[in-house]
């Protein structure tokens, strides 16, 4: 019988780190030392950490001293807050890919996004995840639960990093149906991704498969499954105690994979077992066949998991680690490659971790496969050189947009970092004149390549080009969308003397002055700020002149609609003068409203000029003499308050008020008079 093992089987990074990590705190042990959950999914292997002296715990409370490791899956903040609350030791072996995971949860949930994580709910990785999210994500195992969810209108996916990538894609092309705006994240291991890509196609090539690790493991589980996808017969088990010789009667090939959680010497336990019920099952190997089985099975696997580095090679890789001076990468060959800090960027940084994130895939040259001390020597300054130059030239003759991020502001401009430090002229940083560069530092943006030199290591970028189609483009979109008469939601970008400026959707209309208020305004100040955010409706559009006429009192209530009920004539109302003419006071009633006190009706007696009588911003009684709607007329009067108000004044009765006598005396009319 043939035994097949995979190209990927067996501990994975992350799981091989965590054991190398516990390993250490073993050698190293001050008290007591505990893990919060298994450390991994393989009772085989958290027994042996038990017999050194690792105990499994389920609840930081069980303690109080020693030291906590994390396993691989990770926990949320708050368990790590308690580890510090309780003076425990801590020791983090979450995988570098799950930490990733769990910082774009995060950074997802800053950004206002509604998280959403593809995986097991129940998963301790995907519980840790949640806790990043402020414990606000919502989790769906798949497409039809995904299907299940209501429309959201702004959202970020990731996925547990053991997950099938046919199944985060089904689930994400479900949520681009539901979702007005997602952000998409694959937090997929690449391990993972691989380890299931070698499991399949093994599976389809084989008669059998055996796959190995935890009962409890969901990778292993998932790739059991994957198997059986196929249509080949696969078998889960943890040990090699749990094979069946009945699995391999009249079977010629047998494929075996591992789960990440699952150790080398269970492995070749498993596939002796196996050849030991091959035998029994008449179907044995010559010890010739065997070994020459065996031997191209070995020299595959060192030819898939060991890569040959060759000086000037640019190659994939994952950011494992950061530290202060240099980076971590693993390339696939015997050891993990380093990035010194100066060889990471073109320009200036403070710190390794403002370029790369554990669990990128970037690519590296490889600067020698081997230095002094035996290690290799990475460039990703060289490889993001020689990738962005055939890219350069490419989108030069295109015209084609390039992505990149703001490192410096110099003299004249902005430095850009798109493979290759590209410089961008301040004035072509936007449609307009920009007065302060700096607040585009670290933020990343589209531009148009416009001129290149290899040779000189020159390239000029645009970004006003980009701005400008954009806005021609999103222009002539909502001139053709719109139409007079039309209510539009806007922002007020620009005031002037004269009105101001709305953009209704990535275009400018004109609010004129005259248009913002039913009664006089100054200043158009007096009503909206920059920044305001106000409904107007479309006046008027010249699509040949590409112009907006936008009017903000159409939308709001007449108040001469039923200005005739409000103030009937013979009415007395309060009023406030407004502005003088030669000819009378303009008075308003309500803003809007205003009526017209002729010079013949300011006072009783003759009056020369209006400002002998009223003063603007005076407050005065005034009497309704006609009212005319159609117009937006009213007529006033001061003169016929005053005199109304006279004809009433009650007779003094200065015989009441004589004492003595009982005669009236000139003295007492005369004083009763002057003290009116």
């Amino acid at each position: 019988m043939k035994i097949i093992v995979a190209d990927k089987a067996g501990f994975c990074f992350g799981v091989k780190r965590a054991i190398d990590m516990a390993n250490d705190v073993v050698r190293k042990r001050d008290g007591p030392i505990y893990s919060l959950g298994p450390l991994i999914h393989n009772p085989q292997v958290v027994d042996k950490l038990a017999q050194e002296g690792i105990i499994a715990i389920d609840d930081l409370k069980e303690i109080h001293a020693g030291t906590v490791i994390i396993r691989s899956h990770g926990v949320g903040p708050e368990i790590l807050s308690e580890v510090y609350e309780r003076g425990l030791n801590l020791i983090n072996a979450t995988c570098p890919f799950v930490s990733r995971a769990q910082q774009i949860a995060r950074d997802l949930y800053t950004e206002g996004r509604q998280v959403i994580v593809v995986g097991d709910k129940d998963h301790p990785e995907v519980q840790g995840i949640v806790g990043w999210a402020n414990g606000q994500a919502l989790v769906v195992q798949n497409s039809l639960e995904a299907e299940a969810l209501g429309a959201i209108s702004n959202a970020g996916v990731l996925a547990q990093t053991t997950q099938p990538l046919v199944n985060f894609q089904q689930v994400v092309d479900v949520l681009k149906q539901k979702t007005e705006q997602l952000k998409e994240c694959n937090t997929i291991c690449h391990a993972t991704g691989e380890r299931q890509q070698a499991a399949l196609e093994l599976a389809r090539n084989v008669d059998v498969m055996v796959v190995v690790g935890g009962a409890n493991s969901a990778n292993t589980g998932k790739l059991a499954n994957l198997c059986r996808s196929t249509g080949t017969p696969a078998y889960q088990i943890e040990t090699a105690g749990e094979l069946r010789v009945g699995w391999f009667a009249c079977v010629e090939k047998v494929g075996l994979t591992a789960g990440a959680s699952t150790p080398d010497w269970i492995i070749e336990e498993v596939k002796k077992r196996m050849n030991e019920l091959g035998e029994m099952n008449g179907i044995e190997e010559s010890k010739e066949q065997l070994e020459e089985i065996n031997s191209a099975e070995e020299g595959m696997q060192d030819s898939v998991e060991v890569k040959a580095l060759h000086n000037g090679d640019i190659v994939k890789g994952v950011v494992v680690q950061i530290g202060q001076d240099e980076v971590l990468v693993d390339v696939g060959s015997k050891s993990e490659g380093f990035i010194s800090a100066k060889e990471l960027s073109s320009f200036n940084i403070n710190s390794p971790d403002e370029v790369v994130k554990i669990g990128d895939e970037i690519d590296v040259f490889v600067i020698s496969a081997e230095d002094n001390e035996g290690r290799i020597k990475l460039s990703k300054t060289r490889a993001d050189a020689e990738n962005a130059w055939a890219k350069l030239e490419s989108l030069l003759e295109s015209s084609e947009k390039i992505e990149g991020t703001v490192r410096e502001v110099v003299k004249g401009g902005l430095l850009v970092d798109v493979g290759v430090r590209a410089f961008l002229p301040a004035s072509l940083v936007d449609k307009g004149y920009v007065e302060d560069l700096s607040k585009y530092v670290g933020e990343n943006i589209t531009a148009q390549v416009i001129e290149i030199n290899r040779i000189r290591r020159k390239v000029v970028l645009s970004r006003k080009a980009i701005l400008e189609e954009e806005y021609a483009n999103r222009k002539e979109e909502l001139l053709n969308s719109l139409q007079e008469g039309q209510t539009v939601s806007g922002i007020v970008r620009r005031i002037t003397n004269f009105g101001a400026f709305v953009d209704i959707g990535g275009v400018d209309g004109l609010l004129h002055i005259s248009e913002m208020a039913w009664y006089r305004v100054t200043h158009p100040s007096e009503i909206v700020q920059v920044g305001d955010e106000v409904t107007v409706m479309v006046l008027k559009i010249d699509r040949n002149a590409d112009k907006i006429s936008l009017g903000l009192k159409q939308v709001l209530a007449n108040p001469w609609e039923n200005v005739d009920s409000k103030y009937p004539v013979g009415a007395i109302v309060a009023a406030k003068v407004v502005r003088l003419a030669p000819f009378g006071a303009f008075v308003q009633l309500e803003p809007g409203v205003e009526g017209l006190v002729h010079i013949s009706h300011l006072a009783d007696h003759h009056v020369e000029k209006p400002e002998d009588v009223v003063s603007e911003g005076e407050e005065v009684n005034v009497k309704v003499l006609s009212v005319d709607t159609q117009e937006k007329r009213i007529r006033l009067s001061i003169k016929e308050v005053t005199k109304k108000v006279k004809e009433e004044k009650p007779v003094q009765n200065y015989e009441s008020n004589s004492q003595g006598s009982g005669e009236i005396t000139i003295g007492e009319i005369l004083g009763a008079s002057l003290k009116k």
